[in-house]
């Protein structure tokens, strides 16, 4: 492209200088005229020399201008390639993203596959936690009903999330396991065959089997968990043995050997 317009500038100058030389001997020719020629080829000259301006200022206009041009032309260049660089790292984050988002959904149906066999779970656990409490002692039953209140019943819908129902059973079972492994000593009302009430003393011995006596030695009893719940039986006679057994237990009394009745169900 520069040997092009050195060629064409080398041209022009040529075509210029021709034209001066035609001018030249215009103006010789026009001397042999007289006054008039010589006032004609100096308008001539005038008008050339006019024209030559405006050529080298649109000379000069075109390349200033080209150059504007090419600039601007290498410029949009940058610009289209930086346009196509963010394009191709946008579809990279999209396919990325797409990725992500199904590995995500996968993950989201084994949680939730996961999540229902958990629920129906947690659902079995506290059907038979509830079964559990039913045939328990009245005291460990209090004992835990913040607890047993949060389970929902057999056809009841709950808003616990999987994790407190969990909680809620476990919580449950830790207590039932430590009265189960304990004996323990509580004062009661309990209904005499009689139709009076009376308060009595309780010995529980685990969650399965109790004694109870009064102080006075008239009413004596023992309980036992059933299938149906937790069932009561006189046993009058066995009163002193139940209240030495209670005196023993508190320390009220020396250690000695004292046979009880046991129900085996």
């Amino acid at each position: 492209m520069n040997h092009t317009n050195s060629k064409t500038r080398r041209m022009r100058l040529a075509c210029g200088g021709i034209g001066a030389l035609a001018l030249a001997a215009a103006a010789g020719a026009a001397a042999q005229q007289g006054p008039e020629g010589l006032d004609e080829a100096r308008g001539a000259l005038e008008r050339w020399v006019e024209t030559r301006k405006v050529i080298t200022q649109e000379e000069r206009d075109w390349t200033l201008g080209k150059e504007l041009l090419t600039d601007r032309i290498a410029l949009v260049q940058r610009e289209i390639d930086g346009l196509k660089g963010r394009i191709g790292e946008a579809q990279g984050s999209i396919q990325e993203a797409d990725r992500k988002r199904d590995e995500l959904v996968a993950q989201n149906e084994k949680l939730k596959e996961a999540s229902g066999k958990l629920a129906a779970l947690v659902a079995s656990l506290e059907a038979r936690t509830l079964a559990l409490l039913a045939r328990s002692p009245e005291p460990i039953a209090e004992r835990v009903k913040p607890l047993s209140q949060r389970l929902p019943k057999a056809g009841e819908t709950t808003k616990a999330s999987l994790s407190e129902r969990f909680q809620n059973v476990v919580g449950i079972l830790n207590e039932l396991n430590k009265f189960q492994r304990e004996v323990t000593v509580t004062s009661e009302v309990r209904q005499l065959t009689d139709g009076t009430s009376a308060e009595v003393t309780v010995l529980y011995i685990g969650v399965s089997c109790a004694f109870y006596a009064s102080a006075d030695g008239r009413a004596a009893g023992l309980g036992n968990s059933t299938a149906t719940g937790w069932e009561w039986q006189p046993a009058n006679e066995r009163a002193a043995d139940i209240l030495k057994a209670i005196a023993v237990f508190r320390n009220e009394s020396v250690a000695e050997f004292v046979q009880l009745p046991l129900r085996v169900q």
